[in-house]
């Protein structure tokens, strides 16, 4: 079922974690922004949403940190309920994809709760001071890969809070898979 995440609350701080990742080592969130901002990225490895981007998520990671931009990507999802998306599984998506960023295991799920994650993917775009400039869209995809000339409206969106320090007024929330929540104890 798909989720549609709210609406950028500009200002809000970015919460700090270290989580695991499937490079072998512990991240802090905050030491992976660059000079021009974080972009936290909640994704998954079963989610058709994620799988009709991944592409271009890497290739606008990449084009992000060659404008100092950091960028990290986060796996919240159940894989209890949820095999796909084990952190054995999270590695071979990572090497398969040729992920150039971090890609984090929140086994826990804390810190996709408290970052208010929705769905995957869900993009939580910060300035050089870690508060929160922009929640929207990687572009117009859906399950499908959209045609090659669209909007890059997260790219576009993290170079004008690289250069201003603000996000863009309007922005169009991001749709895709619920995150995969535990059954609470």
């Amino acid at each position: 079922m798909a989720a549609i995440p709210p609406v950028c609350e500009f200002g809000w701080p970015a919460v700090d974690a270290i989580l695991p990742g499937t490079d072998g080592n512990k991240h802090q969130l905050s030491d992976l922004a660059g000079p021009g901002g974080l972009v936290v990225a909640f994704i998954c490895n079963h989610c058709p949403y994620v799988k009709a981007v991944i592409g271009r998520i890497v290739r606008d990671a990449s084009d992000l940190r060659d404008n100092g931009i950091g960028f990290v990507a986060i796996n919240s999802n159940d894989a209890t309920s949820h095999p796909e998306d084990s952190f054995e599984n999270m590695k071979r998506f990572a090497e398969k994809h040729r992920f150039s960023f971090p890609y984090l295991h929140d086994e826990d799920q804390s810190v996709a709760r408290a970052y208010g994650a929705a769905c995957t993917p869900d993009f939580f775009g910060f300035n050089a001071d870690l508060k929160l400039q922009y929640r929207g869209r990687l572009d117009a995809s859906r399950r499908e890969e959209g045609p090659a000339d669209l909007r890059r409206d997260l790219y576009e969106a993290m170079l004008q809070v690289a250069r201003t320090g603000e996000g863009p007024r309007e922005q169009i929330a991001s749709i895709g898979c619920s995150i995969k929540w535990r059954d609470a104890a």
